[in-house]
């Protein structure tokens, strides 16, 4: 991985923007980056980190991103150029943003965004690739191999973070190196096996208690027929399955002995009941025979009361016969007298609608008259006809007399419109003219109205700004009297301390050890403080007031020189003039202009009218001459109508008569040769109907007769409708039914002798064949319960040995997983050193590490130090990650925590290196051609900086380049490519030099 450029924009202390060239940097292979605390050379590393991976170290994560000084206006971005894995990409990110709403007041966020571009080397351009955060950061994990965190151990060095791994513990150590290796799916694969351990615990146990619980189920099954009770064992005891197993085949084997038992009970208890059942048969068949003779007796009693009645009724029954014989003839005489009183009303009523003329006549006579009615409505069809077309004719003549009307209306008004036309036409000319005169003013008006308007707004700022530079000025005059005074305050006790120092330094002495100012180790008398000493902390506290009183005052006056030159700017636009002037000026032109705009509005209203006025124009005047034409051709059709008219009305008087016209005369007609017809029908059938009448008279007296009755009176009361007959023959045909039934059971010989008997005792039959039953079912439920007992007997226990059955791989695996778990998680007795799974694998990183830092410790050391790898336990802390340092001097092996400043810098310097390398390797070996280190080399003296800084020179190798974050003043003479970060009030910038 290589920078070549990265552009910074209202990011971090960096209000503007800044660009930094690293392929410049990179040439001379070492480049320093440099600056005042506070500058923000670390923000330069969070850029590149930002522009990554979207986010910056996790030591100065949550904070804002954008710079304080930055621009409302200004939107915070990062882009970097960087080639990796052979493709040169640009990554560009802008972080979340609230800027000013471009409408109305108040502030409006911009969600984050992220682009990514490669460079196309034969089309010689920039390809976009993605825009999506997750894409992108997907993408750039994959090519450089390395998370975030990996990144800012690796390339970003930090040399605190190292020299604090150097003195860690074997607990913090792991944690860093987990994070940078990555060894979660070593303690993933630890966990898993304590999960597969606690499930397979859980399964055993699991299977024990279902055992058990089946055992319980047996004994709850079992009832009181086992005597030995179950065995008081618990899941995961020893011996269960075999205990459960022995216990259920004892009450398997008790069961089916009681249920034999049950069995004899039970076929004893049927035959009893079968015997009893008989002898109840043989009693209810005595008692039904000698209730069956009883009730027969009582029916054949009954029958002798009503005998009377049925001779009766069979008396009726043989008159109705007779009668039936005459009921045709009586029922042709009904009708036929129904049907004569209709057809003499019917005649009645066709006689009245007539005149007195046909009164008297028969049905011959106005069948005669109707005919000669009908012949003369038939010579009235050509009248009709006549008539129909007058009425046209008059309609005709209607519409030739309303179209005429009309064409004279048009006629007036287009000439009424026409003689108008000029000084219609010369009007809407002069609208137009004024319209296009009031367009011209409205423009000219336009163009003098806007500065008018800035030359207003800026004399209303001027007069606002006026009024801040006097406050400003107040309050420069009140910060600068803060500074002085607490100037003052600071140096009086700043003095007052140098005064009384002695005592301060007296209080650290310790007797025996060397003064810090003498030298001499006995302090015979050592001064003391007096009342009133100043000491440090009351120092610093007066020199911080007033750094912040100084602070103060500077910003004050840099708002007092923004209020001046705002005031200076508004100044020169606005003039002389007072605001009121210039208002009433602007005023004034706003007012013409509104004028001038409303009259110009009209002019495409003007230019429309004019156009519909000209085709109207043109309209009327076609309208005009063709009214005309039809005024002249419509006389001729009149005439016509007329004389076709006073013919048909000379035939039409000569037909309709004394009618009002020809269609009454016809309905008249029609009228009555409908009503002489129906007459004479109506006259036809009355005579019939009285013919068939009396005809009917003499058949009835005749079959009356025959039949045996006096007078057909008699004949018609003896006759029954069907529902009497049918009642009258039910009652007739239930008396010999009874009577047959009756007799028939007197005679049974079996019902008889049974009669003879004495009454049959059913109730002690009932009751002994009962207490048989109960004594069946009682002996049947036992049965049942002693077989069902069995059924669960066996289903359990078959149930149970399953369960021993499925029960020996689960414990088999148990016993497997439980052993691997123990030997990962360090607690096995054959795991001989107690390492934990990750542990072990983070010692053979450390080992990895160690190894790669000691090529490089040993030249900046002179050869003098060799960093060692331990897996020796420290106290109850993990075993294998202990770091050691080899002393060639003294041939001994000690603790890194033991090294001086200086030692431990150069140390943490090249266990940082080494540690870079093995995550270069573990991440796929990905070339990291542009290193960062961080601080740490004021602590070393010339020639140990010497060492170390051919170490790292040793690293462009193959065309690798080291930045250096320092602002050791040495380091500025010693390398000559330079980034120096300087800050101001308005924020910092960078400086590019001696590349």
């Amino acid at each position: 991985m290589r920078l070549h450029r990265l552009h910074i924009t209202a990011f971090g202390p960096f209000g503007g923007a800044q660009e930094v060239d690293f392929d410049d940097l990179s040439a001379a292979g070492l480049f320093l980056l440099h600056g005042p605390t506070g500058a923000g050379k670390t923000s330069v590393l969070d850029a590149v980190c930002f522009a990554l991976y979207g986010s910056v170290p996790g030591a100065r994560q949550g904070g804002s991103l954008r710079s304080d000084h930055a621009l409302a206006a200004t939107r915070t971005e990062v882009t970097l150029e960087l080639t990796v894995a052979g493709r040169r990409l640009e990554l560009t990110r802008q972080p979340p943003w609230e800027r000013p709403k471009k409408r109305g007041e108040g502030t409006t966020t911009e969600k984050a965004q992220s682009w990514l571009r490669e460079y196309d080397a034969p089309a010689g351009s920039w390809k976009d690739l993605s825009r999506s955060h997750q894409e992108i950061g997907e993408e750039i994990t994959q090519l450089l191999g390395m998370s975030r965190e990996q990144f800012c151990q690796v390339v970003l060095l930090p040399q605190g973070d190292f020299a604090r791994f150097l003195r860690a513990d074997a607990e913090a150590r792991g944690k860093l190196l987990g994070r940078l290796f990555d060894t979660r799916r070593f303690a993933a694969v630890e966990q898993r096996l304590a999960e597969l351990r606690r499930a397979a615990e859980t399964q055993v146990r699991a299977g024990d208690a279902e055992l058990l619980a089946d055992g319980h189920r047996m004994q709850q099954a079992a009832g009181d027929i086992v005597e030995l009770p179950l065995p008081d064992l618990s899941p995961g005891d020893p011996g269960l399955a075999e205990s459960v197993l022995e216990w259920a085949a004892i009450a398997r084997s008790t069961a089916r002995e009681r249920f034999t038992v049950a069995h004899c009970a039970q076929a004893a208890a049927e035959s009893a009941q079968a015997a009893a059942n008989h002898v109840l048969e043989d009693v209810r068949e005595v008692a039904r025979l000698q209730r069956r003779f009883a009730e027969a007796r009582e029916r054949a009693a009954r029958l002798e009361e009503r005998s009377g009645a049925h001779r009766e009724a069979q008396a009726r029954m043989e008159r109705a016969r007779k009668a039936e014989a005459v009921a045709p003839a009586l029922g042709l005489r009904d009708a036929t007298e129904t049907e004569h009183r209709r057809a003499a009303g019917t005649e009645a009523r066709a006689r009245a609608l007539l005149s007195e003329t046909f009164a008297d006549a028969g049905a011959t006579g106005l069948a005669a008259a109707a005919r000669k009615a009908a012949e003369e409505l038939g010579g009235l069809e050509s009248a009709r006809r006549a008539e129909h077309r007058i009425a046209g004719l008059a309609d005709e003549r209607d519409v030739l007399d309303r179209q005429e009307r009309a064409d004279e209306d048009v006629l007036h008004d287009a000439g009424a419109w026409l003689a108008e036309w000029d000084a219609t036409r010369a009007d809407l000319q002069t609208r137009i003219e004024a319209a296009q005169e009031a367009a011209t003013r409205a423009e000219q008006l336009t163009v003098q109205r806007e500065p008018a308007q800035a030359r207003l707004t800026a004399a209303r700022m001027r007069d606002q700004l006026a009024g801040d530079t006097d406050e400003a000025h107040a309050r420069v005059l009140a910060a600068r009297e803060r500074a002085t005074d607490a100037r003052a305050h600071w140096l009086d006790l700043k003095e007052q301390r140098l005064k009384g120092i002695a005592a301060e330094l007296a209080a650290g002495l310790v007797e025996g050890e060397a003064c810090a100012v003498c030298g001499a180790t006995e302090h015979p008398a050592p001064a003391r403080k007096v009342d009133g000493h100043v000491g440090q902390q009351a120092e610093e506290a007066a020199l911080a007031a007033y750094q912040r009183a100084d602070e103060q005052r500077t910003e004050e006056e840099r708002r007092l020189g923004v209020v001046r030159e705002a005031l200076a700017a508004a100044t020169a636009e606005a003039g002389d003039l007072p605001t009121a002037q210039l208002a009433e000026l602007a005023e004034e032109l706003e007012q013409r202009h509104a004028e001038a705009h409303g009259a110009a509005s009209g002019l495409h209203a003007a230019r429309e009218a004019l156009v519909q006025a000209e085709r109207e124009r043109e309209r009327r005047l076609a309208a005009q001459q063709e009214a005309a034409r039809r005024v002249a051709s419509r006389a001729s059709l009149r005439d016509a109508l007329d004389r076709e008219r006073a013919s048909l009305e000379g035939e039409l008087t000569q037909a309709r008569g004394s009618a009002g016209s020809v269609a009454a005369r016809a309905a008249q007609l029609e009228r009555q040769v409908a009503l002489l017809t129906e007459a004479a029908d109506a006259a036809r059938a009355a005579a019939d109907t009285a013919q068939r009448l009396k005809d009917a008279d003499a058949r009835l007296a005749d079959a009356a007769f025959r039949a045996g009755f006096d007078t057909p009176s008699a004949a018609a009361a003896a006759l029954l409708d069907d529902a009497a007959h049918r009642d009258l023959q039910h009652r007739l045909d239930a008396w010999q039914q009874e009577e047959a039934a009756v007799r028939a059971v007197l005679a049974e010989a079996e019902t008889t002798a049974a009669a003879g008997q004495s009454p049959a005792d059913l109730q002690a039959a009932e009751q002994a064949a009962s207490a048989a039953g109960r004594r069946v079912r009682e002996a049947a439920s036992a049965r049942d319960a002693a077989g069902r007992r069995c059924t669960e007997l066996d289903r359990l226990t078959h149930r149970a040995g399953g369960s021993v059955r499925r029960l020996g791989p689960l414990r088999e695996e148990y016993d497997r997983v439980a052993r691997l778990a123990t030997l990962a998680a360090g607690t096995s007795s054959d795991n001989e050193r107690k390492m934990r799974l990750e542990s072990y694998v983070l010692a053979a990183r450390l080992e990895q590490v160690a190894a790669a830092a000691t090529t490089r410790l040993a030249r900046m050391s002179s050869g003098r130090y060799t960093l060692v790898h331990s897996a020796d336990r420290a106290g109850r802390g993990r075993s294998g990650l202990g770091l050691h340092v080899v002393d060639a001097w003294t041939g001994r092996e000690r603790d890194t925590a033991t090294l001086s400043g200086g030692e431990t810098f150069f140390a943490s310097l090249a266990l940082a290196l080494g540690l870079a390398d093995v995550v270069t390797d573990e991440a796929g070996g990905v070339r990291l051609d542009t290193l960062f280190i961080d601080e740490g080399f004021g602590s070393l003296d010339d020639q140990t900086l010497d060492e170390v800084l051919d170490v790292l020179d040793s690293l462009r190798e193959r065309d690798r380049s080291v930045g250096i974050v320092s602002h050791v003043a040495d380091l500025r003479r010693r390398i000559h490519a330079q980034l120096e970060v300087v800050k101001g009030r308005s924020g910092s910038v960078v400086r590019q030099g001696g590349g």
